[in-house]
């Protein structure tokens, strides 16, 4: 604990170094050894102040003066004469207005109205003659028109002269005109009044020089385009006298905000210097930051370690930029922070200490990452290392596979280039000032390069994706593609190997699909043709005469038999068949599983026990309803029961069990076989294939198919587990509770 409060006080005195460095390159200049009258702010109100005084006050427009030397060149004239074209399109202009209203006056039987457009019109078209006849009448008007422009504006001027004099009244002048020797001077001037600041003109130094030439950029609307910048020439004046700044009057006024407020700043700027130098002195003595100091952090050294070192150094950049901006932030408050936030002095500690935690935490950031950063790069190879895994690296080999098309490669760096040198000429033209320099390199390198690179990097994912397809397509099924991160490629790489994969199960079952056919047929053709072979054999010896009546009732007996079993047969091979193509009607309802699995076992238990098998029953305490067809579910059972009756090795136990598994009913069936079952168990529910290869029992190798095909009727689910010689089969359905 007491190595990370010793690393603190170095991180912090670090920062506060920094922070006095800054503000000093940028406020050093504008208070060591200045007063607030060497300000700029100060300097511009004095500019604004001679500017308005010269021109409202000591200098200004006399109208009637100016109107007199009022002159009109024959271009004006002329402009003025031509301005809506030759005469006799002025005079079509004003009859083709005037045409229509005159007509419908004289529609609406409206003579006075009609006699008087028609007056109004020749008055028009009589003042355009008299334009084109005499220069004379041109020139008294637009020199009218001048007139009236010179007033306004001179009205506008003397407007001007009293917000000036309320605007500015703790300045005071005296002047006298040097050449009329007239004295112009403030009400409020006096010489005896001390001042805080004071400025002379005339000998030894300048005069204040006024010319009050203006240029009227308006005439009140009534003045044609050609004569909207027209120009008073007026006369020049030279003054001697001063202005100044009383004491008393800038007491009063809002400057003294202003000179506080510098005074303020200035002290406050001289202490934050003077203690970075004293920070500064003690981080090369008593409070000389060492190794054991950051090794106190080693845990985050470490995870920030983990990170690319490019992305580090980004990062420690953002950081320290972000720091200068607290910085720079925090100067500004506090030069400007009585006269901005005199009434808000609750708001300016509070922003003022955010600011600073801001500063704080982003600048000890930064040192711990520019310290961890400078051991990276002192090792040499290790540093190698680093660069070959760099974030901007990888991107940058990833694109290398971009070139295993040369068309697509070429094709997307051309597109990326236009876009890219497109949103520079954007950027250059929308932006177009230094001062936005770094929002675009920031845009560039966070955004607009890494990008390009990802784009790069995906488009060459998708190369390998096309070549390895077209593999796949020649049939070549042997390798993965590669699926790298979760974007679209990487998906589209996953449901290729799937279909990879798809395509070679589809293989396997079609081999096998074929296989079961032609095992299939002939299952059916021997199973179908061995009771019929003995229905006509016994039919044949029946035609014999001779036979006895005992032969003759056993050969009938044998006939029955084959007979049904041959009826079976057929009707079990369609019943599989409806199933299979699910053209089957169910008609469910809520049944007893309990009592059904306990009437499908009733019906064989005494056969069972003519065999010498030992059955082994297990039900639940409780009833087990489902919503099922009870018929069909009642063929389930009897068929498991009595496969296991057929097949079951003589001695053995079989075992039966109803049970509830969470939500279901669960029916397993586990017996020991008689027969070798093979490998392939999944076969067992095939039609016509039985566990007895050699066919020598009654079965008809539908038993296990009519059940999983009824099975899967009902949304349920049935597998057979074989393991050596113990054979298990597994129903579950959907409990109904």
């Amino acid at each position: 604990m007491k190595t990370k409060g010793k690393l603190l006080l170095t991180l912090f005195l670090i920062t506060w170094v920094a922070f006095a460095f800054t503000s000093f390159t940028n406020k050093g200049q504008q208070y060591i050894g200045k007063s607030y009258f060497d300000s700029n702010e100060f300097k511009n109100t004095v500019e604004q102040y001679k500017e308005q005084l010269g021109r409202l006050i000591l200098l200004p427009i006399d109208a009637e003066k100016e109107i007199e030397n009022i002159t009109v060149t024959k271009s004006e004239i002329d402009s003025y004469r031509n301005y809506y074209g030759t005469l006799s399109e002025q005079i079509e202009s004003i009859q083709n207005q005037y045409n229509d209203r005159i007509a419908e006056a004289e529609a609406g039987g409206n003579v006075q109205f009609k006699e008087g457009l028609i007056k109004e019109r020749d008055n028009k078209i009589a003042d355009i003659e008299q334009n084109f006849a005499s220069d004379e009448y041109v020139e008294e008007k637009i020199v009218n028109q001048k007139a009236q422009a010179i007033r306004s504006f001179v009205n506008e001027q003397q407007r001007q002269a009293k917000d000036f004099l309320n605007g500015y009244q703790y300045f005071t002048y005296s002047f006298k005109n040097v050449d009329t020797g007239e004295v112009i001077e403030a009400k409020k001037y006096n010489q005896k009044d001390a001042t805080v600041y004071s400025e002379k003109f005339g000998k030894p130094t300048p005069y204040f020089n006024v010319d009050n030439t203006i240029n009227i950029s308006s005439y009140d609307g009534s003045v044609l385009e050609e004569f909207s910048n027209y120009t008073v020439q007026g006369e020049g004046a030279q003054f001697e006298g001063s202005i100044s700044i009383p004491k008393s009057l800038m007491a009063a006024s809002h400057m003294q905000g202003e000179y506080s407020n510098f005074t303020f700043a200035k002290m406050t700027f001289y202490l934050i210097w003077v203690t970075g130098i004293i920070a500064l002195i003690a981080l090369f003595t008593f409070a000389k930051p060492t190794s054991s100091q950051f090794r106190s952090v080693e845990t985050l050294e470490t995870s920030f370690s983990k990170w690319p070192i490019d992305l580090r150094a980004i990062f420690v950049l953002i950081l320290a930029n972000i720091s200068l901006s607290f910085m720079g932030a925090i100067e500004n408050m506090l030069q400007h922070n009585m006269y901005y936030y005199v009434n808000y002095w609750m708001s300016f500690n509070v922003k003022l200490i955010t600011y600073g935690i801001f500063v704080f935490i982003t600048s000890s950031v930064t040192i711990l990452g520019v310290v961890w950063l400078w051991k990276t790069v002192r090792d040499v190879e290790g540093l190698k290392i680093q660069l070959k895994n760099a974030y901007f690296y990888r991107m940058a080999e990833g694109a290398k596979d971009l070139l295993l098309d040369r068309s697509i490669a070429f094709q997307s760096i051309f597109v990326l280039g236009v876009a890219f040198f497109a949103g520079i000429g954007i950027t250059g033209v929308a932006l177009f000032g230094g001062e936005l320099v770094l929002i675009y390199l920031v845009l560039f390198f966070f955004i607009a390069l890494p990008a390009v690179l990802s784009f790069l990097n995906r488009m060459g994912y998708l190369n390998r994706i096309v070549k390895q397809t077209e593999d796949m397509a020649e049939g070549r099924l042997t390798t993965d593609i590669k699926v790298k991160g979760k974007s679209p490629l990487a998906q589209h790489a996953k449901n290729l190997n799937r279909l990879r994969e798809g395509v070679k199960k589809s293989m396997i079952e079609q081999a096998k699909s074929e296989r079961l056919k032609t095992e299939l047929i002939t299952n059916v053709s021997h199973d179908l043709r061995t009771p019929l072979t003995s229905i006509i054999t016994y039919t044949d010896l029946l035609k014999n005469p001779d036979i006895t009546e005992d032969e003759r009732k056993r050969y009938i007996d044998v006939l029955d038999k084959k007979s049904a079993r041959l009826k079976t047969l057929i009707e079990d091979l369609f019943e599989v068949s409806k199933m299979a193509s699910g053209n089957i009607e169910l008609s469910k309802q809520r049944v007893d599983l309990t009592q059904l699995f306990k009437q499908a076992i009733g019906e064989h238990d005494e056969s069972f026990k003519e065999i010498g098998l030992d059955l082994k029953v297990s039900t639940p305490e409780q009833q087990l309803y489902a919503y099922v067809d009870g018929q069909k579910i009642w063929r389930v059972l009897d068929n498991l029961v009595v496969n296991a009756l057929k097949y079951s090795l003589k001695g053995s136990r079989v075992y039966l069990t109803l049970k509830q598994n969470g939500r279901d009913a669960e029916f397993t069936v586990k017996n020991i076989s008689s027969y070798e079952l093979g490998d392939h168990v999944e076969e067992l529910t095939e039609r016509f294939k039985r566990a007895d290869a050699s066919r020598h029992t009654d079965g008809s190798g539908l038993g296990l198919a009519i059940a999983q095909s009824i099975v899967d009727l009902h949304n349920g689910r049935m597998s057979i587990e074989v393991d050596g010689d113990l054979f298990k089969v597994t129903v579950t359905i959907p409990a109904d509770y």
